[in-house]
């Protein structure tokens, strides 16, 4: 008994005309199906891609490092240098990764990149060390940063409860989980709000900064490395917090098929 041979369908009912080499034709009439692939659309603009690239840098970072890197130098000179230190190698590393990202127009950033170079096994213990330890960890620290933030305002009087802290941290992680998975539009358009709002929280640091400097207020930056009493172990806690302020420049990576002509973009 013969079975009769499945013949694929459109879904109005009508059949996919077959080729002579015996491929089917995809349903545009371009094509063969067995050819075509899923593809990532390219939604990222220059405006949007910055205002990634920007999110991610001036986050909790740049508002909780400079305390961790004036205690654990001891000067306001050592200080500064180690922000222009940090700053040096994260230029560096952002450099390297514009290269990747248009020599390797991939999206998946250090997986992809790892993948490409090392191979599987190095690529698959690189984004687990990532998913269980590095994310998870960066996004408790940024996250209860946004709840003591965000409830500061309502309990200036006495000690925020650390439940309540919690809490709003978890709404918050729940709120931006439930937008990245629901549009690619939409996460980019409440970034460049959010980008906004960092970059204007940033100039009311920085244009004050400014002013007293103009008016000669100096004092700080004479003998700005005295009393330095930066410790082996201050040192390294200093440069980490720095790097962790300029960290983010990477990110762009992970979207590269979704940016709009990654060869100048990127």
């Amino acid at each position: 008994m013969f079975r009769k041979a499945a013949v694929p369908t459109v879904s109005n009912g009508s059949y996919l005309q077959g080729q002579a080499n015996g491929k089917l034709s995809s349903m545009d009439g371009g094509r063969p199906a067995q050819e075509g692939k899923v593809v990532l659309k390219k939604k990222v603009t220059l405006l949007r891609g910055i205002s990634i690239i920007i999110g991610t840098i001036i986050g909790a970072g740049i508002f909780i490092s400079p305390k961790g890197i004036l205690k654990n130098t001891g000067s306001v000179g050592m200080s500064l240098t180690v922000w222009t230190v940090c700053g040096i190698l994260s230029l560096f590393g952002a450099l390297c990764y514009a290269e990747l990202g248009t020599c390797i127009k991939k999206s998946g950033g250090h997986y992809t990149y790892i993948l490409e170079a090392f191979g599987p096994l190095p690529a698959f213990v690189r984004v687990w060390v990532e998913l269980l330890i590095i994310r998870p960890a960066a996004t408790a620290v940024i996250s209860l940063a946004f709840g003591r933030y965000i409830l500061e305002p309502f309990f200036m009087q006495c000690e925020i409860p650390e439940l309540a802290i919690k809490l709003v941290t978890a709404v918050g992680i729940t709120l931006v989980m439930v937008l990245n998975s629901t549009s690619v539009s939409w996460s980019a358009r409440i970034q460049m709000f959010l980008t906004f709002c960092k970059l204007v929280a940033i100039l009311i640091i920085i244009v004050p900064g400014v002013i007293q400097l103009i008016k000669g207020e100096t004092q700080h930056f004479k003998n700005a490395f005295a009393g330095n009493d930066a410790s082996v172990m201050g040192l390294p806690l200093a440069f980490y917090s720095g790097m962790y302020a300029y960290s983010g420049w990477f990110y762009l990576n992970f979207v590269t098929e979704e940016v709009e002509n990654p060869e100048k973009y990127v």
